[in-house]
Parts: C-alpha cells; sequence; structure tokens
C-alpha cells in the first residue's frame, strides 16, 4: 500500500448537508460499495478515503486517491467546522429527499464552504449568528456566484427508499441548485448498494464528477492539459494527516474509523499519517 500510495496524488472533497440526511452512510456507500451497519452522528469530521481511476479506459488513465471528508451538520458547531473547508476541491451537497428544508438550505451550505475559501468569513455556517458572514450567506446567489466554476459541485438527495408521497411535491417546486450550479444531481437510497452499483446511472454521474474535480487540480499543477493530453509528470504522494493537535491521541493504527479529539483549532487540520486506514475523524470538542 505505501507503495502504490508513492505513485498516487489525491484530491479532498467536502461532503456537506444538514444533521441526519445521511452523509455518513453516503461516504460509507461511496468508498466501500457496502451499507453502513450501524451509523452515529458524526461530531467535527469524519474522513474515508476510495481509490478513484482517473480517465479510465483511456491512454491517460491514472488511480487517484479521493479522500470525502464528512463534515458534521450540528449547529452547535457551526462556528468551528469552517476549519475543515480549506483546501477544497470539489463539494458534495447532500439533502434527505423526504425533508424539503434540508434541500432549501443547501444554498446555505454552498455558501458557507465558497466564502470560506474564497475569505469570505471565518464562521456563522449554514444557521449561523447576525455576523457579516451569515449576511453574506444569506446573500448568497448560486447563479451569480463563480466559485463552482473552480470548484466543482455535486447534488445527492438521500433516502430514495422513504420518499413515498414526496415525490410530487419535491418535484413540483421550482429550479433546484444543481441546476442553478449545472451540477449533476443523483437519488440514492444509502440502504441499497445497487444505488451506486458500478455501471449504473448514478455510479458514472459520480464518477463523471471525481473525473471533473480531479482535471480540474491536475490542470493547475501542470500534469494533464484541458484537451485529454496525457500527465507531463508526477512525483507526487499521498499521506493521511496527524492528529490537528500534539497532544491529541489517534488510534488510527487499531481502528477503522479512527478518532482524533482536540478542544481547539487555530489553523486547518492536514491530512491522515498512515494510508493504511481508510478512514479517520476529528472531533470538536
Amino acid at each position: 500500500m505505501a507503495n502504490l500510495a508513492n505513485t498516487m496524488n489525491k484530491v479532498k472533497i467536502l461532503v456537506v448537508g444538514d444533521s441526519g440526511v445521511g452523509k455518513t452512510s453516503l461516504v460509507h456507500l461511496i468508498c466501500h460499495g457496502e451499507v453502513l451497519g450501524n451509523s452515529s452522528w458524526t461530531i467535527g469530521c469524519s474522513v474515508e478515503v476510495r481509490i478513484h481511476e482517473f480517465r479510465e479506459g483511456t491512454p491517460s488513465q491514472r488511480p487517484y486517491f479521493v479522500e470525502f471528508w464528512d463534515v458534521g451538520g450540528s449547529g452547535s458547531h457551526r462556528n468551528a467546522r469552517h476549519v475543515f473547508y480549506t483546501p477544497v476541491h470539489g463539494i458534495i451537497l447532500t439533502h434527505d429527499l423526504t425533508n424539503r428544508k434540508s434541500q432549501v438550505n443547501l444554498h446555505r451550505w454552498l455558501a458557507e464552504v465558497l466564502l470560506r475559501e474564497a475569505g469570505g468569513g471565518s464562521g456563522g455556517g449554514a444557521g449561523g449568528g447576525r455576523n457579516r458572514s451569515s449576511l453574506l450567506v444569506e446573500d448568497f446567489d448560486a447563479e451569480n456566484f463563480g466559485g463552482f466554476a473552480q470548484v466543482p459541485v455535486f447534488v445527492v438527495g438521500t433516502k430514495l427508499d422513504l420518499m413515498g408521497t414526496y415525490r410530487s411535491y419535491n418535484r413540483s417546486r421550482g429550479s433546484t441548485i444543481a441546476e442553478e450550479c449545472s451540477a449533476d444531481e443523483i437519488n440514492v437510497n444509502t440502504q441499497d448498494p445497487r444505488s451506486l452499483a458500478p455501471g449504473s446511472s448514478n455510479a458514472v454521474k459520480l464518477s463523471r464528477f471525481l473525473d471533473k474535480v480531479i482535471e480540474k487540480q491536475a490542470v493547475l499543477r501542470g500534469e494533464v492539459d484541458r484537451e485529454g493530453g496525457g500527465f507531463s509528470s508526477y512525483s507526487s504522494s499521498y499521506s493521511f494527516p496527524p492528529p490537528p493537535s500534539s497532544s491529541s491521541s489517534s488510534s488510527l493504527a487499531t481502528s477503522r474509523r479512527a478518532k482524533t479529539s482536540f478542544s481547539s483549532i487555530s489553523s486547518p487540520p492536514v491530512m491522515p499519517s498512515s494510508p493504511t486506514s481508510p478512514s479517520s475523524s476529528y472531533l470538536i470538542g
């Protein structure tokens, strides 16, 4: 695994949305192709990794590490979670198909991430207080904001199996954030692996999104051209981050979903320190 890691680069994708919409179950399904048995509330951020074949089936095909940063949606941590937002290479906006409010709030989540990435504020995220950042979020218009031109967006509706009578209600509404951002959108049942089965429409759209995220970063690094040319050079390596605080304790070597606790954060955490563990978690106390 270590030798493999030395030949691959990485991209970071934020998975955001209201608390309880099923982000953790979605990320687990994406990374492992299986249903998450016992899901729990994410406090802070949990990181999972998937190896994606960029431009699969072409002469320039190359494996990439894709990190999915599952950010907890609790309002009590809205002033601290911004530390996970920089850098960001792609955004997956997640909402519950049976909860209209969670879909409406995607505008606030997108604004929270992009305004932070652009230096527009240091907190006051979705549902935040009446400070400068909150006012920027309220005035945010996805159609007129250029941030997503540089940061690809993907929209996922969860709990498809529970929609029932909600279907006609949701589809009767106006323009969705996916349309405003010119982004692909899929609806999934995270309790059914067939929702993202290889070759399915959902899987193809997800793969296309990951390719778009990787291509933007590869072009910026001069590794590949926009016209589909090959890689010019490749010497970077992958590593997971050490704990954000020197006093933090980590169980990455012994647990699949390792936990690292810290009580205060002054700068964004870096990626986990060993690629042998597929996931790690950061807790905000």
